[in-house]
Formats: structure tokens, C-alpha cells, sequence
């Protein structure tokens, strides 16, 4: 079992940054695959990126070369660095937990969930 808990959202200007925060709440953090989704108004939640057990990373096309993806097993925590950000990456982000360890994009392999935080861009 681990909880979830996002930080660092909020509003931004287009072509700025954010880095969000997921901390979690569990003695076997490093065994676990994180990942990040997203959900914009009405839309499907989607994912973002992914971060392995063995380090293995994995972005989303629509965000590769603006956002990275890092973690930090000593602090329980995994980063999503947001760069030259677009009003359509405005969205609820959500930090998922993968007891396998893997860097999947498929939603239904991650387990726990924290509740999200709210990214506005603004044009």
C-alpha cells in the first residue's frame, strides 16, 4: 500500500515552467513504477510519463523534449518538470503508483492514485 500526495500545481503563463511533486507514503517506494496522467476539461485522462523500478523512462510524445520526468527514492518522491508550457497542457495532473515496477503508459497497470493537482496555462 502507498499513498499518493501531488503538489505544484497551478496558474502559469504560456512558455513557462512548473515542477510538480509526488510524495509517497511507504517503506517500498523505490520497488514501485511512477507515473504522471493528466486529465484537460472534458477530455480523457492521458498519460505523461513514466519512471521504472530499474530507472527505465518513458515520455509521452506529446511532451517529449518539454517535460522530465525524476525520482528521488531517498525522499519518497517523483518529479515532473514542465517546460515551455502550452495552454493545452492545462489539465488535473495525477501521480500513479505501479506495485510492478514498470514505466507503463496504460492507466489500469497503476494501482494507487493520488488526487491530483490543477495546472491552468494560460495564453
Amino acid at each position: 500500500q502507498v499513498q499518493l500526495v501531488e503538489s505544484g500545481g497551478g496558474l502559469v503563463q504560456a512558455g513557462g515552467s512548473l515542477r510538480l511533486s509526488c510524495a509517497a507514503a511507504g517503506r517500498t517506494f523505490s520497488n514501485y513504477g511512477m507515473g504522471w496522467f493528466r486529465q484537460g476539461p472534458g477530455k480523457e485522462r492521458e498519460f505523461v510519463a513514466a519512471f521504472a523500478r530499474n530507472s527505465g523512462t518513458y515520455i509521452a510524445d506529446s511532451v517529449k523534449g518539454r517535460f522530465t520526468i525524476s525520482r528521488d527514492n531517498a525522499k519518497n518522491t517523483v518529479y515532473l518538470q514542465m517546460n515551455s508550457l502550452k495552454p493545452e497542457d492545462t489539465a488535473v495532473y495525477y501521480c500513479a503508483a505501479d506495485r510492478h515496477g514498470r514505466s507503463t503508459m496504460w492507466s489500469g497497470n497503476y494501482e494507487f492514485w493520488g488526487q491530483g493537482t490543477q495546472v491552468t496555462v494560460s495564453s
